[in-house]
C-alpha cells in the first residue's frame, strides 16, 4: 500500500483556502456585536456630518455606575439646546409598538419577536445622567434611533426615528437652555464620571447584564404559564441575539427580548 501523498491533498485544497476566512467574516457580520457596532457608528457618522461640531459635542459609549451595577449609553450629544441621550437599535423587519407598551414587536417574514420598549431602556440612561449632572431634568432628552432596514408599522413618538431622521428631531430644539459654560461643565462631568471606555469595562457590564438575566430566570410565559428559558438565535437576521422563549416550544412560540 502506497503512503499517502499529502502534497497532493495540499494542492487540491489550495483553491479553497479563502473559504474559511470568508465563513469567519460572514459570521462576524451576522453577530450581535457587529450589528450593534455598525448601528452606533452609523449614528455617530450622521451626527458628525449633519450637526455643526461647534454646537453639538458628542460623547460616545458612556458607561455610568448605577445602584444596581452599570448602565451603558450609546451616545450623548451636548449643546446649548439640550442634552440628547441616544439609544441605537440596528434591526430589520417591521416594528410595532407605542410609547406606553412595555414590549415592542419585530416581525421578520412569518416570525415575530418581542423586545423591550427602547424608550423604557433609555429611561434608565436618562436617570443615570440626571444623577450625575447638575442640570434641570427638562434639559435632557431621550432619543431612540433605528438603523438597518427596520420599517415602522405603527405610529411612533417623535423621539423614535429611523436612520438620519433623528437629526431633524434634535434640530427642532432651537431655544437655548444651557449656557456655553454649562455645556463645558456637563462635558467635564460626563468625562470624569464615566467608567474608562475599555474592554474590561465592557466585559464587566456584560457580566452584570447576564447576572440580571439569570436573576429573572423565574419568569413565566404569559400565554401558557410555563417557565421561560434564555436562548440564543442561531440563524437569520437576529443571529447571536439572546431572548426568552417558552419552555414548551414548539407548542408555544412566545418570545421576549433579553436586552
Amino acid at each position: 500500500m502506497k503512503p499517502l501523498d499529502y502534497s497532493i491533498l495540499f494542492e487540491a485544497a489550495k483553491p479553497l483556502w479563502w473559504v474559511l476566512p470568508l465563513l469567519v467574516f460572514l459570521g462576524v457580520l451576522k453577530s450581535r456585536w457587529f450589528k450593534g457596532m455598525f448601528g452606533e457608528a452609523f449614528v455617530k457618522l450622521i451626527a458628525k456630518v449633519r450637526l455643526p461640531a461647534e454646537e453639538y459635542r458628542g460623547v460616545h459609549n458612556v458607561t455610568l455606575p448605577t445602584p444596581d451595577g452599570t448602565t451603558q449609553i450609546d451616545h450623548v450629544l451636548v449643546s446649548r439646546y439640550g442634552i440628547f441621550v441616544i439609544e441605537t437599535k440596528h434591526m430589520a423587519g417591521w416594528i410595532f409598538g407605542s410609547e406606553r407598551q412595555g414590549q415592542w414587536t419585530q416581525k421578520l417574514y412569518r416570525k415575530s419577536f418581542k423586545f423591550q420598549n427602547p424608550l423604557r431602556q433609555n429611561y434608565k440612561h436618562v436617570k443615570a445622567l440626571e444623577a450625575l449632572l447638575d442640570v434641570p431634568p427638562d434639559t435632557i432628552h431621550s432619543l431612540v434611533v433605528f438603523s438597518g432596514s427596520a420599517v415602522f408599522k405603527t405610529k411612533m413618538p417623535d423621539n423614535v426615528t429611523i436612520g438620519g431622521g433623528y437629526v431633524r428631531y434634535i434640530k427642532s430644539f432651537r431655544e437655548p437652555v444651557l449656557t456655553q459654560a454649562q455645556v463645558e461643565q456637563v462635558l467635564e462631568k460626563i468625562t470624569t464620571g464615566r467608567l474608562a471606555p475599555t474592554r474590561q469595562t465592557h466585559r464587566q457590564h456584560v457580566k452584570q447584564l447576564q447576572a440580571r438575566f439569570e436573576s429573572s430566570s423565574d419568569r413565566t410565559c404569559p400565554k401558557r404559564g410555563s417557565a421561560m428559558v434564555l436562548r440564543t438565535t442561531k440563524r437569520g437576521a437576529n443571529t447571536g441575539n439572546r431572548f426568552w422563549g417558552c419552555s414548551t416550544y414548539p407548542k408555544c412560540r412566545e418570545v421576549q427580548d433579553a436586552a
